[in-house]
């Protein structure tokens, strides 16, 4: 019942909400459809991220076993061959189950070795303080600040601590470089390649799919030759990974999300 209603709610979102945002990064990832193709996508962007903010109330508040039930686990054992042996960054895309596979990973992981991932307060109190409790309920993880910068993420790396980190958005230009994603020069933060550089941690990538029946959290081998020493490359690397899972999944992306909007020098506003 509840994802029906979020996608009826998702239906109808998709013109009150950022569809113009939508349909420009669609249809600069994908010229090769039509306009017709590209808002039946966007149509079901919004009603799979619809469902999934709808059922977050089950994930916040719902007993433990109950909360957690609809989410699969697959090829866990690709993260327990490096947990708590080695530093590693558990690379998290923005798809539409971005909080399950969050949430299962702070569940089967929190108690040992503990996790830890970054937080961005919100200017809301009262959003602020329910989110904190959600994103501790199923274990006591390290929330850091994007005020509080890398040394406290170095330091939990350090501690061997997982990471669960969402690097696929544009925060600027500052410390970013400007790469292809989808052909596309997109500003894409260099922390990963960075704090593996310092850290010697293990890259393992963890995305999360929408079913009809919950939500399938998937583990991926371990990055090898990362970092290259190459930042630009290392770069690009992690965005054609990301290239790949979203052509397999393409209305579960974050389109929603202006990825364009920092632009090199000289070049016009993307929106």
């Amino acid at each position: 019942w509840v994802a029906a209603l979020g996608n009826s709610l998702g239906g109808l979102l998709f013109h009150w909400g950022r569809k113009r945002v939508t349909l420009i990064n669609l249809k600069a990832c994908f010229p090769e459809k039509s306009d017709s193709e590209r808002e039946h996508i966007g149509r079901s962007v919004f009603r799979n991220l619809a469902r999934s903010t709808l059922e977050l109330g089950r994930l916040w508040y719902a007993p433990t076993e109950v909360a957690l039930a609809n989410i699969k686990v697959v090829d866990k054992h690709l993260m327990d061959e490096w947990c708590g042996k080695v530093p590693v960054i558990v690379l998290a895309p923005h798809f539409v189950g971005l909080d399950m596979g969050g949430a299962i990973f702070s569940h089967q992981y929190g108690a040992h070795p503990g996790v830890f991932s970054m937080y961005s307060e919100q200017k809301n109190k009262i959003f602020d303080r329910a989110l904190r409790r959600a994103r501790k309920r199923f274990s006591d993880p390290l929330l850091v600040t994007r005020q509080q910068g890398l040394r406290p993420v170095l330091k939990a790396l350090k501690e061997r601590k997982p990471f669960y980190y969402l690097p696929d958005m544009d925060f600027g230009a500052k410390d970013a470089v400007f790469v292809d994603f989808f052909g596309i020069k997109t500003a894409t933060v260099t922390a990963v390649s960075r704090l593996c550089g310092i850290s010697g941690a293990k890259i393992i990538p963890l995305v999360t799919r929408q079913t009809e029946t919950g939500y399938e959290a998937r583990y991926y081998p371990a990055w090898e030759n990362f970092p290259s020493g190459d930042v630009e490359a290392d770069a690009r690397r992690m965005n054609v990974f990301l290239e790949e899972r979203i052509r397999e999944m393409p209305d579960q992306y974050f389109w929603v999300h202006k990825r364009f909007k920092t632009r090199p020098s000289g070049e016009p506003p993307f929106y």
